[in-house]
């Protein structure tokens, strides 16, 4: 968050008073108070002299009081800051009654600092879903275009397998499909890391780049299309049945990186499901049989995302929501030329600093949109 500075006492008094509001509101819709009571039942009952008789329960209990602790200290950190944030004003004009510009640019660094403590709870509730926390299987695909579809494809990689070295998570090639003059026709990382799926959601959609052509000898402009499918790498507990005789499988020679091997024999797997026209391939095992057994534990999860979002829209439907976002329609423009800007579609966020987006420095499009959906959740 950039940070700002205020010009005069009534400025940063009146953006005082804003966050603070801001800030009860959340509080209220988030039964922050109900929360706090729970607390306090549980001590009082911790604190019984029969508490341990009964083992597991006095467990479970115990569990249930520290993962509320654990949840509720950012909120009674930040409402203590809020409240002394008065005090703290009286003291720095004191210690600086002689320069009230210093005094302001102090004051203003700690308000920032308090805005950004509030952007950080705001995001942490958009990251509660059920699968937020799991790791993330992140498929790219060039549109219609060719070569140049094919090339914006992979710089849509490079800019994931970037800000993936970044926020130090890890990544598996599970497959690459290269262009035949360049870039790829498609790629699928499964992304390892705290919340990557719950991060990575937000990429979910069609991605459009317009620029000049490298592939044309006039440089004209040309619009490129790809599309990105997040999701959330399943385990053995999610219960998803396949039908064998939904299924087209086909085995093909690997074409990325992985030595002579994968030249000689036809290791790959490709894995069409006909009811829904997913497909999945998997290359990066020399094992055919691993492939396959990859390349159906990547079905499974995008049937299960696919399920939960026809979910989703029947909910919409039935309460005449309306959707805050369409997964699959764009997102997101990149624009190199005739001037720079990135721009989300769904949150308006807007950055003309393309070089570094392109670098991985997303986590403000991730923010903002993490942001909206905290916002829409406690409407």
């Amino acid at each position: 968050m950039d940070e700002y500075i205020y010009k005069n006492w009534r400025e940063l008094e009146k953006e005082y008073q804003n966050l603070k509001n801001q800030f009860l509101t959340t509080w209220n819709k988030n039964q922050i108070d109900a929360k706090i009571a729970e607390l306090k039942d549980l001590e009082q009952l911790m604190n019984q002299p029969n508490f341990w008789d009964d083992t597991e329960n006095a467990k479970n209990i115990s569990q249930k009081k520290s993962s509320l602790e654990k949840n509720l200290k950012p909120w009674m950190d930040l409402n203590n800051a809020i409240n002394d944030f008065p005090i703290m004003i009286d003291l720095v004009k004191e210690e600086h009654k002689e320069n009230e510009e210093e005094a302001l640019i102090e004051l203003s660094k700690e308000l920032n600092q308090l805005k950004q403590k509030l952007e950080d709870i705001q995001i942490s509730l958009a990251l509660l879903g059920e699968d937020d926390s799991k790791n993330a299987i992140l498929t790219i695909v060039s549109g219609a275009g060719g070569t140049e579809s094919q090339d914006w494809a992979d710089m849509l990689l490079r800019m994931y397998t970037r800000w993936i070295q970044k926020k130090g998570f890890d990544y598996e090639v599970i497959d690459y499909q290269p262009g035949e003059e360049a870039g790829i026709k498609s790629a699928t990382l499964l992304v390892k890391g705290e919340n990557a799926f719950g991060l990575l959601k937000c990429e979910n959609g069609v991605h459009r780049l317009v620029r000049q052509s490298p592939f044309n000898a006039n440089n004209k402009r040309h619009t490129s299309f790809a599309s990105v499918h997040v999701a959330p790498e399943i385990d053995d507990s999610v219960d998803i049945e396949i039908d064998e005789n939904d299924l087209r499988i086909d085995t093909y020679r690997s074409s990325g990186a992985g030595g002579q091997h994968v030249n000689k024999t036809d290791s790959a797997v490709r894995i069409l499901h006909i009811p829904t026209g997913i497909v999945v391939q998997c290359q990066n095992e020399r094992s055919q049989h691993k492939n396959k057994a990859t390349a159906l534990k990547l079905l499974k999860s995008k049937l299960y995302e696919l399920e939960k979002q026809k979910k989703k829209q029947e909910i919409e439907a039935r309460s005449g929501e309306k959707k805050d976002v369409s997964w699959g329609n764009q997102i997101r423009s990149y624009v190199f030329h005739p001037y720079k800007l990135v721009k989300d579609l769904r949150t308006d966020y807007e950055t003309s600093d393309v070089e570094s987006v392109m670098d991985g420095e997303i986590d403000d499009f991730i923010k903002a949109y993490l942001k909206e959906i905290a916002t829409l959740k406690t409407q």
